[in-house]
């Protein structure tokens, strides 16, 4: 079992493959804060979805003296493929998007087990062999290499950035974003993306399939990467 990392502990230090080569993790954050945040798989819709956001933020994440750094459980030729994808579906869905941050290739769960990522609750968030695929978490590092904050969603609600931009927001707002994602999760048959809010649009599991997704909710829109919202209004 790894060991409980808490708001003040010392970060483990790892050696990790990524999109822009090797990389020392307390190296690699130097005198930077630095956020960690795994991905349960490439080309899953909800996780598109985050990085074309995290990467439309690098202005705001400069100027924090903030570095960011993904980590899913695919290897990196998966990886080079996947942030063709979001800058594709970034820049159609949101504006002109490029990923200039690492992602970490932990195909093999080291990191994923080192931080305590893999998820124990979804058996659909699995790999072809049943392994298990993270969820979405978030740690914050200082330049001294201390833990200051971490969070934990579930694979099927997607992180709201601007509260990790803001992680000063009061934690009545933060509770009732996050219980609304997971009430609507419950109800329906549905994910929800980067940043969601109540009324936003919501993403169609993946358990589901298109032509079920059409008896389901009959205005659902497709789009490519598989990234599908739901435009009827629904409600926790």
């Amino acid at each position: 079992m790894p060991a409980s990392l808490r708001l003040g502990s010392i970060a483990p230090d790892f050696e990790a493959e990524t999109t822009q080569g090797s990389i020392k993790f307390h190296e690699w954050i130097g005198n930077s804060w630095a956020i960690l945040f795994s991905h349960p798989g490439d080309f899953t819709p909800v996780c598109t979805t985050e990085l074309a956001e995290v990467a439309r933020k690098s202005d705001e994440w400069a100027k924090r003296n903030v570095k960011v750094i993904g980590l899913s459980a695919n290897d990196l030729k998966d990886h080079a493929r996947w942030v063709e994808d979001i800058n594709e579906y970034g820049t159609k869905a949101l504006g002109p998007t490029s990923v200039n941050f690492p992602i970490i290739a932990d195909a093999e769960r080291k990191i994923s087990t080192l931080y305590d990522m893999l998820d124990e609750q979804d058996a659909t968030n699995r790999d072809g062999k049943g392994l298990p695929f993270t969820i979405r978490t978030v740690f914050i590092i200082d330049p001294k290499k201390v833990i200051r904050l971490s969070l934990s969603y579930p694979a099927s609600t997607g992180r709201n950035f601007d509260e990790i931009l803001r992680w000063r927001l009061k934690t009545s707002e933060l509770t009732h974003r996050r219980c609304a994602a997971l009430q609507l999760g419950d109800k329906y048959r549905v994910t929800t993306p980067v940043n969601w809010k109540t009324g936003d649009d919501v993403i169609v599991h993946p358990s589901v399939n298109n032509e079920e997704a059409k008896t389901l909710f009959p205005d659902v829109t497709f789009h490519k990467v598989g990234v599908h919202p739901v435009t009827t209004p629904l409600k926790p």
